[in-house]
């Protein structure tokens, strides 16, 4: 994601902005992945055009077509597996390197081949399991096509052996022979004192949960490797040395949790951050925004949080809507005495604020993951994002008390209907998207496709439009981030899948039903732990591993599954931005060129004044279910 001070970033520096949304790195891969990359780009073309001929079909004439989501989750699922590996290829995948930061120049050298190690030792266990599923699934036909379901299955073993070349291509090309024969030594003795111990691990029960699934998972990110097999490393030491369950039902939960027709929308709403950054659509409900309220004390900072907002309820994409919005407001803000830390600061909680908007991916996630509506978390997201708008902008009035209006006029009538004018289009797509998915028009991943769509045309007709080549570019892009999220999403699933077996949950259901203070003292609990998994893992990863452990619990205390989300997703985003971890902090210095040591003084008040909204819509559900 970004490399300031080197907290948490992709494996390469030059895929700075990367990470786990759509933002297009500026690395390529390798000149032999370029068919992979080739029928990655094809298949998500495939996909929005299925997806776009079953909506047709179904509310133009009535006439279901039944194979569609059959076709579709058959191409996703190779997506998914090629976009990972283009995403090894062009070391996209996230990870944690605050630690190894810190450590000498030749001593970081060990350490990241030995993450790549790591990681091929992972991939190198889960190819034959990979193998296996596809011929069983071989045995299973599909319903509409009648076809085996090996044809969507084989992408399992393919994308893994993918993978696993190129983390040792990597390896041993990045890396001194010395350093590849300590690693091996390392990971080889290790490996001997698990099996050695393992009768005695398997004695121990439960306690090996915070060794295996919270120990080695942290041992893991501090050695940078990517988060997605740090979860995967974890799940597997964890099965194979303290129980008897086979690895094999890794590679079947790793398939589900990856490839949730559901989740089809991640990509194509990654795709539309993309269209709508080269189109320049975000920069038009910026300068709209400007217009009306540039004029007004504070009205800069009022116009950072509504684009930020709006826009966010185009992308869906933290990372893409700050570097729209940034640069087209940061030159007036410094003008007007706007100091830059305190710009980085609002600039990084209004992206916390937003990621309720819908089309929120981080909330496509946790329906999925959580079975929770996503009609209604859309519905719900925008009146929380409301309050969270409205104690930054009360914060942000209260520091541009002494700002310089000097030479500021109201902008002319002609000049608000130009802007307006032009961002009209624009300003129609996030209120489409929310009403379509709110109302039960359409789901998630139909109105993602019918998005797109309108950007395209839209781009193409008032914005001078994408080149051919430059969408071919964006295609590849958003097939590799997409990748990397879904890995993620898969490889926390089976590490969930391992927590909710050992009886972990529901001996955590009844120990909070027996706290004092019942429900709230709950909610306490889910702020902290989410706030701290927000700085440490980002947004996705922290959901899908958690939420089939905390929602059973706020079901049995009876919160409303909507309420509970938006905390969730609130504290997330707000430890997403807290220093000196959060990685969303780190992106927005970035993105505005300034130091994070300057930053991080200007905003713990934001921070505070998000914890004030958190707080709020915590006690009071109505905050989160009165328009449901």
């Amino acid at each position: 994601m970004t490399a300031a001070h080197n907290t948490i970033e992709p494996m390469d520096e030059a895929s700075l902005l990367a990470g786990l949304e759509g933002v297009a790195p500026q690395q390529s891969g390798s000149v032999w992945m370029r068919p992979a990359e080739a029928i990655a780009a094809g298949l998500l073309v495939g996909i929005i055009a299925l997806l776009l001929a079953g909506v047709v079909s179904r509310y133009v004439f009535s006439l279901p077509i039944v194979w569609i989501d059959e076709v579709a989750s058959i191409s996703f699922l190779w997506l998914a597996m090629l976009g990972s590996a283009m995403a090894v290829d062009r070391s996209e995948h996230l990870r944690l390197t605050l630690f190894v930061g810190m450590l000498p120049e030749k001593v970081q050298g060990l350490a990241n081949t030995l993450a790549l190690l790591l990681m091929a030792l992972f991939l190198g266990v889960m190819l034959r399991p990979a193998y296996e599923y596809a011929i069983e699934e071989s045995y299973i036909t599909s319903a509409a096509l009648n076809i085996p379901m090996s044809f969507r299955a084989a992408a399992l073993p393919v994308g893994v052996g993918l993978m696993l070349i190129l983390a040792v291509v990597n390896a041993l090309k990045g890396s001194t022979l010395r350093q590849v024969a300590i690693s091996v030594v390392v990971i080889a003795v290790v490996t001997m004192l698990l099996w050695l111990v393992g009768p005695g691990l398997k004695q121990i029960g439960n306690w090996n949960i915070p060794i295996f699934l919270v120990g080695f998972v942290a041992l893991f990110l501090v050695l940078g490797v990517p988060i997605a097999f740090c979860f995967g490393l974890g799940t597997l030491a964890f099965l194979t040395f303290t129980t008897s369950v086979p690895v094999f039902v890794m590679i079947g939960r790793m398939d589900e949790g990856m490839s949730s027709i559901i989740l089809l929308s991640v990509p194509i709403f990654v795709l539309l951050g993309c269209v709508l950054d080269a189109t320049g659509m975000g920069r038009a409900i910026v300068e709209v925004l400007a217009s009306l309220l540039g004029h007004v004390r504070a009205g800069m900072s009022y116009v950072l949080l509504g684009s930020m907002f709006l826009v966010s309820g185009i992308s869906g994409s933290k990372v893409s809507d700050m570097a729209t919005v940034a640069p087209a407001l940061f030159p007036e803000m410094k003008r007007r005495g706007h100091r830059p830390p305190e710009m980085i600061a609002l600039l990084a909680t209004g992206a916390a604020m937003a990621e309720t908007v819908p089309p929120s991916i981080v909330l496509i996630v946790l329906g999925s993951a959580a079975g929770v509506s996503i009609a209604g978390l859309f519905t719900s997201g925008f009146a929380i994002a409301m309050v969270l708008l409205l104690v930054l902008a009360i914060l942000a009035r209260w520091k541009a008390r002494h700002e310089s209006m000097a030479g500021v006029r109201r902008a002319p009538i002609s000049v608000i209907k130009k802007a307006f004018l032009v961002a009209a289009p624009a300003l129609v797509l996030p209120f489409l998207i929310r009403t379509a998915v709110g109302e039960g028009i359409a789901t998630a991943t139909e109105v993602s496709t019918i998005a797109v769509l309108y950007a395209m045309i839209i781009g193409a007709t008032l914005y001078g439009g994408i080149s051919l080549k430059k969408l071919y570019s964006m295609l590849v892009e958003t097939a590799a981030l997409s990748g990397a999220i879904l890995m993620i999403l898969g490889a926390a699933s089976a590490m969930a899948w391992a927590l909710t077996q050992t009886g972990f949950a529901a001996q955590l259901v009844q120990a909070v039903q027996g706290l004092p203070g019942g429900w709230m003292t709950f909610m306490g609990v889910t702020i902290l732990i989410f706030m701290v998994l927000g700085c440490v893992l980002e947004g996705l990863p922290a959901i899908v591993l958690m939420a089939p452990i905390m929602f059973p619990v706020a079901r049995s205390l009876g919160i409303n599954d909507i309420h509970y989300s938006m905390v969730v997703v609130t504290a997330m985003n707000i430890g997403l931005m807290t220093p000196p971890i959060g990685i969303g902090f780190y992106i927005a210095c970035k993105i505005g060129n300034v130091s994070p040591d300057e930053a991080m003084k200007a905003i713990w008040p934001y921070i505070g004044a998000l914890m004030i909204g958190l707080l709020v819509i915590a006690a009071v559900p109505y905050f989160s279910t009165a328009f449901l």
